[in-house]
Formats: structure tokens, sequence, C-alpha cells
């Protein structure tokens, strides 16, 4: 069976040295010193290796059921949901005031890569509750916040988001659940939704669904879209449960992988449900929980890529196959470890230097949340909102190909089963698709993103990466991170820059360019991230630090990832520069 270890000393090492985070400005900042986020994080980890991971199989191989209209999470599911509850953990980055901790939104982060890792599809009935609430904070009435979030904030009550009709999925505007107005002030809900995670379960008393509907004679397509809060029971005044709500799970989605995780068909029969937000406006109010959702699948992508890796990597040592071809070093025994052999150094590589360099992407990330939300910095809010569509699709892109790549090492035994490696690969797979296909994050990106208050925002990274090497370009020891950078970072301007020329011309142009520039935004990114790591791995060399190995195993996996991976950005460029004539060149009678 597959084991899990939370990766805590490169957590630790990323928000201490890479981003300094008790050094930061940003309210609350200052009490996160290394001894508090490290016992927040030895905490986490040891409830991800001793209570998730030995769930993470049990909820794949069981997954759930629908037993006359109540669905049953795999065994152990429910006791390990309450045990989450009563450490707090639901609640870590939530206001007081609801009963949460009110920690910062990085440390949620942190802990929620361990959390998914160790058991993915179980994470996931916390984590949209979470989604869920954070819409209702941002968008609910007084009242609407005093009755639902408490409940939500510890996990009593969780939450769902409801999107996704049988004949529509991204084109939301062609919806057919109706809200009609009541007298009461309410809404009558009648509509089908389907993918529906956490949709029914037994782990919690109450599951408060968010409902994308449409009030008749409001406008056409995705402007006529509201959102509703439709509780499964109905909540009394006195904040007791009242009776069942005209909402039910009508089935159990058959799935790949996420197994232990009910993915439901949702039917909702004049349920009653109440406005969130204004009319017609209900997409302001969802993607405050899309967007969230998206960094959440984000961290899912690394997630996986890193539990996927370790086993890989305790395989790779054990398992003897073949001999080293400069000669035996496991002379006493009848073959030398996989670990010996080129390939499979290159495959685990590949596997780590995406891992730990897409942790500190994402964690970086985080904190631009955290200073938008907690210190209103409106340029940490705009750098977030471009960079949410390249962490979603290019963390999950890599991250199911470092799963796979991390199955490839056992050879037949990573097809079999019983290994456990499958799981990670199913697993993963869901990440690139759900909330926004990657395809629709790189038209997200391209699209929208780029050209977000007159192109200042990617105008703000590209003078973030300048400015980085230049503070740090007579830094002894830099240059080898430096120059590989500078040259990604000069193909993603190349790359903008076509798009600007070529795409007024012709929109195909850069449409069609549109899913290289994610991932060429991507490993630029992560660049930038192993440059900065290099940084502080040079600076704790040259003090003397009582543990050089850590520091050394860095410096080299960044020369790794610039030597081997961060060169894809000329790849990325040659392609969108073909333009949208190859795409496009075929009728689609002639496919």
């Amino acid at each position: 069976m597959p084991t899990y270890n939370a990766p805590t000393k490169d957590t630790q090492f990323i928000l201490h040295e890479v981003l300094n985070v008790s050094g930061s400005s940003v309210p609350g900042y200052d009490e996160m010193d290394a001894d508090f986020t490290g016992a927040v994080l030895e905490e986490a980890g040891k409830i991800a290796s001793e209570v998730l991971t030995p769930l993470n199989a049990v909820g794949d191989t069981e997954g759930c059921r629908l037993e006359n209209g109540v669905v049953r999470t795999p065994t152990g599911f429910k006791d390990a949901f309450d045990q989450m509850k009563d450490g707090g953990w639901p609640g870590i980055d939530m206001p007081e005031e609801f009963g949460g901790q009110n920690m910062p939104y990085v440390l949620g982060t942190a802990v929620g890569e361990y959390f998914s890792a160790a058991n993915q599809a179980f994470t996931m009935y916390q984590g949209l509750t979470h989604g869920a609430a954070s819409a209702i904070l941002a968008h609910g009435t007084e009242a609407q916040k005093a009755t639902y979030l408490p409940k939500m904030v510890s996990c009593d009550w969780t939450g769902t988001m409801n999107l996704t009709e049988p004949h529509c999925g991204t084109d939301l505007g062609l919806m057919r659940t109706k809200a009609e107005p009541q007298s009461d002030g309410s809404y009558s809900i009648t509509g089908q939704k389907i993918f529906i995670s956490a949709g029914e379960h037994d782990m919690a008393d109450n599951i408060i669904h968010l409902v994308l509907a449409k009030i008749p004679g409001g406008p056409e397509g995705i402007k006529g879209v509201s959102l509703f809060i439709v509780p499964k029971f109905l909540v009394n005044e006195d904040g007791s449960l009242g009776q069942r709500n005209g909402v039910s799970c009508g089935k159990i989605e058959e799935k790949m992988g996420i197994h232990g995780n009910s993915t439901c068909v949702m039917n909702y029969d004049g349920a009653t449900g109440f406005l969130l937000g204004e009319e017609h406006k209900g997409m302001r109010a969802m993607f405050t929980m899309m967007n969230e959702a998206r960094l959440g699948v984000a961290m899912q992508g690394l997630s996986q890529a890193e539990v996927a890796f370790q086993n890989a990597l305790a395989y790779a040592k054990d398992r003897l196959q073949g001999r080293d071809v400069t000669g035996p070093k496991n002379p006493d025994g009848p073959a030398d470890p996989l670990i010996v052999h080129p390939d499979i150094r290159r495959s685990l590589m590949d596997q780590k230097s995406f891992a730990e360099g897409a942790r500190a992407f994402m964690l970086w990330g985080a904190t631009m949340i955290d200073a938008s939300h907690r210190a209103d910095d409106q340029d940490a809010e705009g750098l977030i909102s471009l960079l949410t569509p390249v962490l979603k699709g290019f963390l999950t892109d890599q991250g199911f190909d470092m799963a796979i790549k991390a199955q490839q090492v056992y050879g037949g035994h990573g097809y079999i089963e019983e290994w456990g490696m499958s799981q990670f690969a199913r697993d993963a797979r869901i990440t690139q698709i759900y909330e926004g296909a990657n395809g629709v994050q790189a038209l997200d990106l391209v699209g929208r993103k780029l050209a977000q208050d007159g192109g200042k925002h990617v105008m703000a990274f590209f003078d973030l990466v300048k400015g980085f090497a230049k503070d740090n370009a007579e830094v002894d020891g830099m240059a080898e991170f430096l120059d590989p950078l500078k040259r990604g970072s000069k193909d993603l301007q190349a790359a903008a820059m076509y798009f600007m020329q070529e795409g007024m011309k012709n929109p195909n142009n850069a449409l069609s360019g549109s899913y290289d520039f994610m991932h060429l935004f991507g490993h630029v990114c992560l660049g930038l991230m192993w440059a900065k790591m290099a940084k502080a791995s040079l600076e704790a060399l040259a003090s003397g630090t009582g543990d050089p190995q850590f520091y050394e195993t860095k410096l080299a996996t960044a020369r790794y990832y610039m030597a081997r991976q961060l060169p894809m950005t000329a790849t990325h460029l040659a392609r969108i520069q073909s333009g949208a004539e190859p795409v496009m060149a075929l009728d689609a009678a002639n496919f």
C-alpha cells in the first residue's frame, strides 16, 4: 500500500527562507514564525499520514453508495471527518467571528496540500465547503452569514457548487434551471445539475447547495444567471433544522477516479432557495468560489504528483533490476536498484523538480491572496488574477504527467491496482477537467487576463522577473540560474507581443497558441521559483548552515530544472508563432 509523508521541511524552507512570510507587512504574518508554522504543519502531517492516507485506497475500492436517497461514504470516512472537525482544520483560515482560526490563507494552502496528497477524494468534502462559505462571506447578507457560516466553518454543515447541467458545461448561459420568485422573498428552484461533488453524503447534518439558476424575465444568456442558497434541510429562525427541502440525489456518477467523493446528479423540484448577491449577477458571486476552487485544484495537481513521486522514489531505491552500465553498485546482490539507471533518474528528477517548484509557486500565489484580502493590495489582486489560470492549468497538466511518470517507474507493477499507483493517475486526471477545463483556462489567460487593466499585470510580472535578475546579477553563483530564467522570460514576452501584433489581424492566431502560452508562462513561473530557491540555498550555505546537504540538493534540483525543463519555453514559442494556419487548415469534414 502506498505511503505519504508530509514535506514539512520543504514547506518551511519556502515559507521562511524563500517567501520570508514572518517579515511581511501583511496583517497576521508577523505571528507566523517558524516555530508556529512548524507546529501546525507537523500536526497536519500526522493527520495526513496516519488518518487520511490509510483511507485513500479504501475510498478508491469501496466508493460511495446511494441507498434510499442517502449516499453512504466509504468505511472510515465519517470518523476521519469528525477528527478533522474536532481539530478545527476546516476553518483554519476562516474568520474567528464564525468559528474559524483566522490564520493566513497561505498556511491553509500548505495544510491543504498535505490533506489532498493523502486523500484527495476525502479532502474535497471540506474544500468545497470552504469555497461555498467564502462565497457567502463575500456576497451574503448579514442574516445569511449568521445562519450558515458558523456551521459551515466547522463543517457540521457542508457546501457544494451547482453549475453544470446535462446539456451545458462551460457555456452556462444555456442553463435551464429556473428560479421562480415567491411571495415571501424566496425562490422556487427547479432543474437538474450534474457532476456535483459532495452533493449528498452522510457526514454532515445539512448540505448547503449554491445553485446557479435563471429568474424568468431576466436577460438572455450568462447575464441572466443568478446564484441561490438551497439548503438540503431548511433552517428555522432559531438555527435548528426544519423540513427537508425539495432537493435530492438522483444518482452517483460512475467515475474514472476520486471514487471516495460522492459526485452526484442533483434534482431540484421546487426547492426553496434564497438569492445570494444580486439578481442576474450570479456569476460574480459564483466566481468567488470558482477562483478559490481553481487554486484548490492546482494544489491537487501538485499533491498527486508529490505523493506519486514519494512512492516511485521508494520503489526505485528498493527494486533490484539490471546493472549500472558504469559498474555494479550492489555487487553482493543479483542486480542494482532501479535508481542507478539514468532514465529512471531523469524521470525522478522531472518529478522532484516539478513538485518542489510547484509548491513554491502555489505558496507564492497564496501570499498574493492574503495581501489582497488582508491588506487590500490591488497589485497583488491583479497578479493572482493573471496567474490563476496558469496555476490551475499548468500545475494540473504537469501534475498528471508526473503521476504517470511515477507509475512508469514501477513498470508492470504500476499497472496493477494493489500497488496503488494507478489511483494517483486516475485521481489526478480529473484536475485537468473540473473547475474549468484546462483549454478554457488557456483561453481565459490569453483572451481576458493578458489585456486586463491595459496589460498592467503581465507587465508587472515581466518587471518582477527583470528586477529579480538585476538585483542578483552580481551574486556569486546566481548566473547559472538567472541566464536561463531571462531567456525564458524573453520567450514569454515574445509570445505576448505576437498575440498583440497578430491577434488583432486574426483572433485565431492568439487562440491557437493559448495552450502553449499557458505552459510557457508556467515554466517561467517555476523558473522564477527555482531561481529564488537557489538564492536562498546559496545564502544558507554561505552562512554555515547545519544541513548543507538539504541546500546542495536544492541547488542540484534547480540546475536540473533550468537545464532540462525551462528550455521548453522555446518550443512553446515556436508553436505559438506558427499561428492559426496549421491548426485551422482542415475543414471539419476532412478530419
